[in-house]
């Protein structure tokens, strides 16, 4: 079984166990122009040039119908572990089995698209939250765990932008990258 990441400082983790975040976004590492088409073919991002012709192919790390585990560190998953914080590994989630995280997801779709393409109800399935305020007026917001405030904005696209810039890094919904997003549901 493979498992799969999500950033803990925004709450990503949580809400994906809460079966609030059902979709993420991974950037396809391409250099290429708007000109180019990008397609999902075969278990592979197919990169088509003006001629029609597959310029290049990267294989996928999912794929429809596979059960993926959501890593936690083993300090969250076993609690009687915070008091060994010290033992290598057990606040990192990177060093975690697959196979002893009591969390998966179920990918059930797979899309490629530019970052600026996401629409608003898929930015509330990235995670984004929505409370209404005066007059039943919406606003959006993301966490920020670390200085333990809810950061605000007046549509999901904002708050989605700035998330994604938060979470992947400065500049990345300007540069309007290609993306894979794969849609889930939580299965354990």
């Amino acid at each position: 079984m493979k498992k799969i990441m999500f950033n803990d400082r925004y709450g990503l983790t949580q809400a994906v166990i809460e079966g609030r975040k059902t979709m993420t976004r991974r950037l396809i590492n391409l250099n290429s122009t708007s000109d180019v088409q990008v397609r999902i073919f075969a278990g592979y991002v197919q990169i088509i040039g003006r001629s029609g012709n597959v310029c290049a192919e990267k294989k996928l790390p999912y794929k429809v119908g596979e059960i993926v585990a959501v890593a936690q560190s083993y300090n969250e998953v076993v609690r009687e572990f915070t008091s060994l914080a010290l033992v290598p590994g057990s606040t990192n989630k990177m060093f975690v089995k697959a196979e002893l995280m009591p969390h998966q997801i179920n990918i059930t779709g797979i899309k490629c698209e530019r970052l600026y393409d996401i629409s608003e109800a898929d930015c509330l399935k990235e995670g984004v939250r929505v409370e209404f305020v005066r007059n039943d007026v919406p606003r959006y917001y993301y966490l920020d765990f670390k200085r333990q405030i809810k950061v605000w904005f007046d549509t999901p696209r904002e708050a989605f932008a700035s998330l994604i810039d938060k979470v992947s890094g400065r500049g990345m919904w300007e540069r309007n990258p290609w993306v894979v997003a794969y849609e889930f549901e939580l299965v354990k």
